[in-house]
């Protein structure tokens, strides 16, 4: 069919119309000239008028096949729908003064019966108009640089890679920001296929957050804007339409079917070591989701090589495992099992064997070892190689997605209409020299207070949580080791050997603390945001900067707090037998809590463990079981009825404007967990890794078949993600230096084996009876001596008189008995001379990797240099011409003085800037 554009286009479509409602009369209410022109005015025989409508449901054009719907909105009819009808009734009116043009969908042709769709169509004029005011680039002329040079071993790759047309389902063009009043410079082919449905939509969802919907004779400043608009239920739903179905082609040839190679090449779990269709996935949903993905791909390829590493040390201490003296001391019969321990809690706790901690000794020498010192220090080496690779690849994103000077241009265009709204302030921009809403100093000091002291509320909150959690362990202890003490009679006592009062109270201790993060996250959400809108950020950019930091301040003290303490407070304020320290004073009996014998860092371990893999395993039932459910509902349902695009997309869930904010809060929050406690977990990259594959299939899964269409966004970085993630670097090198020195057993080892092993051999033996210390049991007082009932039948008072500690102390009758002995300062400075070595020689490393990475690379930079050398030559070439083509015209013709019907037309598209 031929496309008719123009003034004559409308005319025929008037005559036509008029022609088709003499013949068939007003029950047709307007949709002849749909068939009239999508059939080519003609009728097959037996065919009725609802048997032709219904095949073109699934379509995205108006009804008469040839305007492009750019949005939706739909509404229902409800009791209190006066208010509502005169709201749509100015709303429209306001939208179509504006140049957009509308059609309705009546009730009666939808499923339910009940939902109204309006359809909008922004012509050419609009479009170029808003580009005009948007700095939108656009093509001038075909890019004649190479994408790059051939890759050695090419082959290797192609099992990985996708198709060319889907790589780059564009050619690459020079592009400028658009000029209406140059509209011959650029590269328009076809007026209607120039701007892509991305932009489309974009320009019609700027235009609709902005117009009001108050009466002509009322100014009103707070009705203004589609937002409000749904907020107050006007309308139910605003969103652009898909372009197809997912799983099928469109069957139109105008029409674009990008929503079916996204599922068929990138959404598809089978999918999952493909590489992703970056180009297509911007082209279709915009730079801000396209640079999300781009990031995301690039964190799973760089997690790879963290993962090899981590199984690697993991590996090796699995293969040492027989090399462990330690160990075997604890579980030596005649070393562990004839060393007894003074009791861990008061009165219900009683002296136990050493050799009970047998297995917990094991397990943590698969994770507390040498080659956890080498892969701390890696990874922190790793981080600074994975955020200045990630910067090249964002700067390379920048220049092919011409988002090179995005920042520059288009942060002052994004002011919020809710700024706008809220601000009713007016001051001069010296700048612009117009006048602009602002919030007053005084306003603006009291909203920053109030969000101050809300945050330090919860996040004490966050505290009084962890502590509750603490005085659980401590509370719980005495339970357990009264339950599992060593007594035939208790069944319990079948896996004793297994579960250990501390693994017990460990293990439900971290998942009581993991469903009070759940909780509060729920309470955090809606805190975070409701504190955001009180500040009233005046732009989009700010808005989310200030959303990220409060959200992930709340996110981190409720994740990392219980992990805090177990690796730097647990165990380091104990005190020894007959001077213990309490948590809350010595009459609340609550006596801080020790380290398992085989050290703190298997508990650090299993909370690292519990927590990480308890969110990934919630999260990806969250995103992915619930939505397939509802997704297999939902398909039942399509199988009875045909629908139109707009209602198949009208159900699906809508894409918040906050939707990418919580995926990349989740990704950073892992992130946190891999870099800031892996010396306690080496396979946590691995573990990491593995979700991320599935992550991203999910998310784009998602995003293609869950979701509507979200309004294209630009975006040339992560935004403040980066400086959280620089953050996070800096302070996992801290954290991890600190995990070794304090937490793990490695450095009162090297000192034993290298200062105070007896004998020429440096050897590990006879180390576990060097780190315990010796109580006189008499001397233990009334309040913390065992029960009669809790003392097990192996222990003979008249033959065992001390017990053992862990501490470096001067035994009973030592004229400085009690008292820290020389070895414990040895071990204190060997464990401060560490953190400084290590975090010395990492941070000369990543700041010497950072200096010698450059952020963009030297060929983007040569490319970007001759694209702005190519634009401003191209412009003086063209406005030379030009000038050349007006002073020739002026010697033949005399300009006659006429109206510019344009400058009219932008007056009225005015009206909603």
């Amino acid at each position: 069919m031929r496309r008719i554009t123009g003034k004559a286009r409308d005319d025929i479509l008037i005559e036509m119309k008029s022609a088709m409602d003499s013949q068939i009369g007003e029950e047709c209410n307007g949709h002849s000239l749909n068939n009239f022109v999508e059939d080519g005015g003609t009728q097959l025989p037996g065919q009725t008028e609802t048997d032709r409508l219904q095949q073109n449901k699934d379509t995205v054009f108006f009804r008469d096949g040839v305007r492009r719907i750019d949005f939706i909105l739909s509404y229902l009819d409800d009791k209190d729908g006066e208010k509502k009808q005169e709201r749509r009734r100015e709303f429209e009116a306001n939208l179509k003064k504006a140049g957009l043009e509308l059609e309705t969908e009546d009730k009666s042709d939808s499923d339910d019966l009940k939902t109204y769709f309006l359809k909008i169509h922004a012509p050419w004029e609009v479009l170029a108009t808003y580009a005009d005011v948007l700095k939108i680039k656009v093509p001038f002329k075909e890019s004649d640089i190479p994408h790059g040079q051939d890759v050695p071993l090419e082959w290797l790759s192609r099992p990985f890679r996708l198709p060319g047309k889907v790589m780059r389902p564009q050619p690459d063009y020079f592009t400028s920001p658009f000029d209406k009043d140059k509209i011959d410079f650029f590269l328009i082919k076809n007026q209607d296929t120039f701007f892509p449905p991305s932009t489309r939509n974009r320009i019609v969802y700027y235009i609709l957050s902005r117009c009001p919907y108050h009466k002509e004779d009322r100014k009103e400043t707070d009705k203004k804007g589609i937002k409000r608009l749904l907020n107050n239920g006007t309308y139910t739903s605003a969103f652009p339409l898909h372009d197809c179905r997912y799983w099928e082609r469109n069957t139109n040839e105008q029409c674009e079917s990008e929503r079916y190679h996204l599922y068929k090449n990138w959404a598809r779990f089978l999918c999952f070591y493909k590489e992703q269709p970056l180009n297509l996935i911007r082209k279709y949903y915009g730079e801000k989701i396209g640079i999300y993905f781009a990031w995301l791909g690039f964190y799973t390829e760089m997690l790879f090589f963290a993962a090899v590493m981590g199984v690697i040390c993991f590996t090796y201490g699995v293969l040492s495992y027989d090399d462990n003296l330690t160990s075997k001391e604890i579980c030596d019969p005649s070393i562990g099992g004839r060393t007894v321990m003074c009791p861990l809690c008061d009165k219900k706790c009683s002296y136990w064997k050493l050799n009970s901690t047998c297995l917990s000794s094991w397990q943590s020498h698969l994770f507390d070892n040498e080659g956890t010192v080498f892969f701390a220090m890696f990874m922190g080496i790793w981080v600074t190689l994975f955020l200045e690779f990630w910067k090249r690849r964002q700067a390379q994103l920048e220049y092919e997605w011409d988002l090179v000077d995005f920042e520059e241009e288009q942060q002052q265009l994004q002011i919020r209409p809710e700024f706008e709204t809220k601000c009713t302030d007016q001051r001069l921009n010296r700048i612009t020299q117009e006048m602009e809403p602002y919030l007053p100093l005084p306003k603006k000091c009291g909203r920053f207070c109030l969000s101050g002291v809300t945050v330090l509320f919860w996040m004490l909150l966050i505290v009084a949580c962890i502590t509750g959690v603490i005085v659980y362990r401590l509370a719980v202890y005495a339970a357990f080791a009264s339950i599992m003490k060593d007594s035939p009679t208790k069944k319990i006592h079948l896996v004793g050997s297994l579960i250990t009062p501390q693994l017990a109270t460990s293990v439900t201790a971290s998942f009581i603390n993991f469903v009070i993060i759940m909780i509060l996250n729920f309470f955090y959400e809606r805190v975070a945001i409701w504190i955001t809108d009180m500040e009233i950020p005046k732009t989009h950019l700010e808005y989310e900067n200030k959303l990220t930091m409060k959200m992930f301040l709340f996110q981190f003290v409720n994740y990392y707090s219980s992990c805090f303490y177990v690796a730097f407070f647990k165990g380091k304020f104990v005190g020894y037998p007959g001077n213990y320290t309490y948590m809350f004073g010595k009459y609340s009996r609550l006596r801080n809590e020790e380290c398992d014998p085989g050290g703190c860092l298997i508990e650090l371990t299993t909370q690292l463990v519990i927590v990480m893999t308890g969110k990934q395993v919630c999260g990806n039932i969250q995103e992915a079981l619930l939505p397939l459910l509802r997704n297999w509902w939902c398909s039942r349902k399509a199988r009875k009825d045909q629908y139109s695009r707009w209602e198949q997309d009208h159900d699906l869930q809508n894409f918040s404007q906050l939707g990418l904010f919580y995926e990349y809060l989740e990704m950073v929050i892992q992130f946190g967990f891999i870099t800031l406690f892996v010396a306690s977990f080496p396979l946590a990259p691995l573990l990491a890794l593995c979700n991320n594959i599935l992550e991203v299939r999910v998310d784009s899964w998602k995003f293609t078949t869950q979701f509507r269409r979200p309004v294209a966004a630009k975006a040339h970085n992560i935004g403040a993600w980066q400086e959280i993630l620089n953050v996070v670097a800096i302070l996992s090198v801290v954290t991890n230096a600190f995990i070794m020195a304090f937490t793990s057993d490695m450095i009162p080892r090297l000192v034993y084996l290298y200062a105070y092993h007896p004998g020429s051999e440096a050897t590990m033996s006879g180390y576990i009876n060097n780190s315990l210390s010796v109580y006189d049991i008499s001397q233990i007082p009334l309040l913390s001596t065992p029960e009669e009932g809790a003392i097990p039948a192996w222990f003979n008072s008249s033959f065992i008189t001390t017990c053992r500690y862990r501490d470096y102390r001067y035994p009973p009758g030592h004229q400085r008995q009690y008292s820290h002995t020389m070895q414990f300062w040895h071990i204190l400075a060997a464990k401060l001379a560490f953190i400084i070595i290590m975090e010395h020689v990492v941070f000369v490393v990543k700041f010497f990797v950072a200096w010698l990475i450059p952020d963009v690379p030297s060929e983007v930079k040569a490319r970007i240099k001759r694209e702005r050398y190519l634009i401003q030559e191209y412009l003086h070439n063209y406005e030379v011409e030009k000038l050349k083509i007006q002073l020739s015209q002026s010697f033949i013709i005399e300009p006659k003085p006429e109206v510019c019907t344009a400058t009219d037309k932008h007056d009225v598209l005015s009206e909603c800037l």
